[in-house]
Parts: C-alpha cells; structure tokens; sequence
C-alpha cells in the first residue's frame, strides 16, 4: 500500500489489521518541565487518527524513539537508524510505514529522511517527521535545557549550606564535590527541604548540656523522628556533626551512638560514660575515692545531680585514653593517686560534661594518649572541646619513646595534624611507628608519683 493512499477511516483496514496506537501526552522524558512545542509542530495540522496508525504501531516505537533522541540532542531527523535482531512485528510495522519490504539481515534499518518525506507527502504531518514524533509522545525539551534546568534546581536545594562556615562551611563544599545529597535526595526537589533541614539542625550543635536526639529533633525540626536511625535527614546531619567535632571514620550502631554523642544528641543519658579516679565532691565519688576505686559516672549523674565533682586542691586533673592507665595508677597508688580521668577512647558526651564542668571551674587538664593517628584525633576533637596541656605527649616524647621501643607496629590511617605541637605530627610521619600508652606506662606513673610526693592528698 502507498502511504500517500492512506485511507481516512480505520474502517478501510481489513479485518486481520492492527490496533492503532492512541496519541499519547505523556510527561517529558527529561523530568523538566515540557516547553510549548517549536514552531511549525502545532499538533492541530496533524490527522491525528491517521498517524496513530501510520506511525503509531508497537512495532514502530523504536523508531519513534530513536528520532525522539535525535530531537532531544538537537541534531537532525535525517540519515538512517538501525535495529539490532528485529522480531517479525517490528520488521511488519516497517514494512507497512515503507510500502515496502525492509532489506533483510539481522538488523532493521529506516531512513528518517523517507519517513519524513511520507508523512509530509500523505499530508499526515505536513510539516514531517518532528512534529509527528510531539504528537505522539509529547513536547521535547532539549538536553542541554534540561540539564540547565536541573542545575539551576540543584543550586537553590544547596543555597542554606552557604550560611554554614568554620568546619561547617568546609563540609558544605565537600558534600557539594562528593555527592552525598544528591545520593540521598535523588531529586532537587526533594534536597531542598532535606538539605534546609540539615542546616537548621548543624547551626544549633553542639548541645550543651547534652540532650537526646528525639527531644532535640522535636525542639529544632518537624517532629521528634526526624533524626530516626536510617533516614536521609539523620545521614547528612551525622555526616556533618563530624565534621564539627572531628569524629573519625568508623561503622555500626556503637560508632553512630558515640558520633551523635560528641555533639551532645544522645539516645539516652545513662549508656554515655566516664572513668574516673579520686575525683570527690559527691557522696559516692568520695567513697570510692578513699578505697583508692576507680568510679563510672554517667552523663545523668552529671547533669541531674545538684553535687557535681569538685576541682581538686591541686588545680590538676590528669587525663588518659585508654584504661589499662587508670587501672595501673589505682592498683599502684589507691587513694594517694593524684585525680585521674579514662577518656576509653573518643570523648564521650559524659567525659566532655565532666571534663567542661572541670575546666570552667578553674582545673588544668593534663592530656596523654595513643602516639598514633588515631589518638592525635582523638586529642584534636577533646581540644576542640575543652583547653589542655600535654602530659608527656610532644614530639620530644614520642622520639624518646620510638628509641626505647622494639618492634613496634607501623602506623595506619592517613595523617593528622597535631596543633599543640605541630612537630609530633611530623615525628610521626618520619618514624612511622605507634606507641601505645600502655608502652610507656612506667613514665605515665612516675609522673604521678612524683606528684602524689609533691602533693599528699
């Protein structure tokens, strides 16, 4: 059959024929907003009913497609587009399009420019092959258009982190490079208010007296669930309370509760602890303080008890990272070990309460942990939080201590500085080794002798 014969009623077409496709409006396929169609593409000189079987078949949506693509990417509806493996509907649709059989082979092959001639010589479409592909599956909007639209969209969801500034404003352009909310969001319409949120949340951190997370959601978002484990909105306000409080990496639910922690959101206010020995100024502190016992407090012991641990009559608390140190200090000095106080690692949200309470009352805190990269993160986010002196932790001490040690294992992590003395961070990187606290224990003690001697409790 011609194509310039086609007949004006589906009536004409035998009984065997093919359902005609209806003329569809669907969205653009872009996902931005569909521009009026161009010129020349007004639908309403298309004999609609006429296409719909013309060039509307099943078979033909590959080639309807293909020259919608073209349109998209702004090049021209001409030369030739090809089909790998037809079945025998599409190589039939084609076969009714041409008038002809298509050239056999394992691919199907059609010339734009001869479907472009037949529509407009049919005065199906007589403007050709572009409007005819609108009428069928609606406007096309150009890809650099789209993708301007987009950016333009993506721009405003990130405007609130422009507020941001310090550590936070860092952040902000990291995530901007790396992805994360668009990973989280999927659509700028959807990182608007994700991202607002963030914001709102990160300007309002650290939390001081610390307070749960559900109670500090309900005070500063939309309800107390917004920061529920497993949503985007508590992902990106993890990620960039870390940034605020120099947490390190890490994984799990007891990495996540301490991350939360450090900024003062907890999930309750007795899991969060602190070690202690020889701190009074409570009835059970002084307790356990003359048997010489190292104590646990509790962030609700803390913040909820009107008796809170007293400065010692020395000004001088010592502080250490891991609790091998403690222990040794109780089972060699009992009550005469001058005050003493066991991070176990990060700061908790217990230890920066006791620690703050200690400081703005006058203490001077004495610092000692991990030569290693991990421990100088750790001493950076407590300095973060509160002042501190070095207790036996400078590049002069990490030399003498590599000297004296065999054997000890290669560091691991990426550097950090070290701003209390900036030469500890080089000493490490050229040596390349960890000590561990518990390795120069020895020094740690005599250190508290010689003040347990100086100062007699």
């Amino acid at each position: 059959m011609n194509p310039s014969e086609i007949p004006p009623s589906p009536t004409e077409r035998g009984a065997g024929s093919r359902k005609p496709v209806e003329l569809a409006r669907p969205a653009d396929v872009t996902g931005a907003s569909p521009p009026a169609a161009p010129r020349g593409h007004d639908a309403g000189q298309i004999d609609a009913e006429r296409l719909g079987r013309l060039l509307g078949d099943p078979g033909l949506a590959w080639l309807v497609e293909r020259a919608r693509h073209r349109m998209a990417r702004g090049r021209p509806l001409t030369g030739t587009v090809a089909l790998s493996h037809p079945d025998e509907t599409q190589r039939r649709a084609a076969e009714g399009l041409l008038g002809r059989a298509p050239q056999a082979g394992r691919s199907l092959t059609v010339r734009l420019d001869t479907v472009d001639a037949i529509l407009r010589r049919s005065g199906v479409s007589p403007d050709g092959l572009a409007p005819a592909v609108v009428a069928l599956t609606g406007p096309v909007t150009p890809h650099a258009e789209a993708r301007r639209s987009e950016e333009r969209a993506w721009a405003e969801a990130y405007a609130p982190l422009g507020t941001l500034d310090g550590e936070l404003g860092g952040w902000a352009g990291r995530i901007r490079r790396d992805g994360l909310v668009r990973r989280l969001a999927r659509t700028p319409e959807a990182a608007g208010p994700l991202v607002d949120a963030a914001v709102r949340a990160l300007r309002s951190l650290p939390v001081v007296p610390p307070t749960s997370r559900a109670t500090f959601a309900a005070r500063h978002l939309s309800g107390a669930h917004c920061l529920d484990e497993g949503t985007p909105l508590a992902a990106l306000v993890l990620s960039g309370l870390r940034a605020l409080t120099g947490f390190p990496d890490g994984a799990g639910a007891t990495w996540r509760r301490e991350a939360w922690a450090s900024a003062g959101l907890l999930k309750d206010d007795v899991s969060s602890t602190v070690l202690s020995l020889n701190l009074r100024g409570t009835p059970a502190l002084d307790w356990m303080a003359d048997a010489g016992e190292p104590a646990v407090l509790t962030l609700r012991s803390l913040t909820r008890l009107t008796s809170t641990p007293a400065v010692p009559t020395t000004g001088t608390v010592h502080l250490c990272e891991n609790p091998a140190v403690l222990s040794a200090a109780a089972d060699t000095f009992g009550p005469a070990c001058p005050p003493l106080v066991c991070l176990q690692g990060q700061p908790s949200a217990a230890a920066l309460t006791l620690l703050r309470g200690l400081s703005a009352r006058g203490a001077d805190l004495l610092y000692h942990g991990d030569f290693d990269w991990g421990g100088v993160r750790i001493a950076t986010a407590l300095r973060r939080s509160v002042p501190w002196r070095p207790w036996r932790y400078t590049a002069a001490h990490y030399r003498a201590a590599v000297v004296r040690v065999a054997g000890a294992p290669d560091l691991a992590g990426s550097p950090a500085e070290t701003p209390w003395d900036p030469g500890l961070a080089a000493a490490l990187a050229e040596h390349g080794v960890r000590v561990e606290e518990e390795t120069v224990l020895d020094d740690l003690l005599a250190d508290l002798e010689k003040r347990t001697r100086r100062d007699p409790p």
